[in-house]
């Protein structure tokens, strides 16, 4: 796809097609509520093995790991405070770094794990908003794969208008108009490009854009508009769809009416 010069500091094109063989040490990692470590294979159409959603029950009391140290502008003008990142694990990476992820990284921790620098990822969240509020709340689609992902997608689709489709993305919903559940959104938000690999893929095909949320472990030459964070944690998906709603609210001068409570899945 080719960057539009009205969001091209914000975009970055797209150039690879997602089924090519990824990064070596670039897997999805398995589903953890703040520090996910370990890699879960996908299956053939890129969605994550059922074994990763069974690890999240196993994970979910885990607390989140505080760390001061997590941006390198400490005078940055956050939409909520540097602590509430903090607490819901959003700055936590995985255990792996792409090149692609690199400039998003601010530091790697004594156990491995690479640090986001949430300052960049409050700044996406802003862009991807000035970018989606451009379209028709119903033509644009959010998926997630991902178990965690998929109550605060679908409360983010609920409060700007836009469509979701969570769980296994059937092949063909953008490509074949011939099956039942064909749609044609202009534009596609994923929680993660590898567990949401069947519906990039197909975006590509049609030559729309795609926003996603990145952690430090993804590839991103099929993405548009990267949000970098952690895109593994139940508490960091539910901040970051919450505040990209209200974000994609207010500029459409909408008043936005959701706490970060409905977003956050009880699972």
């Amino acid at each position: 796809m080719t960057e539009n010069d009205a969001t091209q500091e914000g975009l970055d094109a797209a150039e690879e097609d997602i089924d090519e063989e990824p990064a070596e040490g670039a897997g999805p990692a398995a589903e953890e509520d703040v520090e996910p470590i370990d890699e879960q294979p996908a299956d053939a159409e890129g969605t994550p093995a059922a074994d990763a959603d069974n690890a999240d029950d196993a994970e979910e009391d885990a607390g989140p790991t505080l760390d001061d140290d997590v941006m390198s502008d400490e005078e940055a003008d956050l939409l909520i405070p540097v602590e509430d990142y903090l607490g819901a694990g959003v700055h936590i990476g995985t255990q792996q770094k792409t090149e692609d992820m690199d400039r998003f990284i601010h530091r790697v921790r004594t156990d491995g794990l690479y640090v986001l620098d949430v300052s960049k990822t409050d700044g996406r969240i802003r862009t991807a908003a000035d970018f989606l509020a451009n379209y028709d709340p119903e033509q644009i689609l959010v998926t997630s794969s991902r178990q965690y992902g998929r109550f605060p997608a679908e409360k983010f689709a609920e409060a700007v208008g836009a469509r979701a489709r969570t769980g296994r993305f059937i092949p063909g919903t953008l490509t074949n108009p011939k099956y039942d559940g064909y749609i044609e959104p202009d534009v596609l938000v994923v929680t993660d490009p590898i567990g949401d690999a069947q519906a990039v893929k197909e975006a590509i095909t049609v030559g729309i854009p795609v926003i996603a949320m990145c952690d430090s472990n993804n590839q991103v030459s099929n993405v548009d508009l990267v949000v970098p964070t952690n895109n593994k944690g139940r508490k960091a998906l539910s901040v970051v769809y919450w505040l990209l709603a209200n974000e994609v609210l207010d500029r459409r001068g909408a008043e936005p009416s959701y706490s970060l409570e409905d977003f956050e899945s009880g699972v």
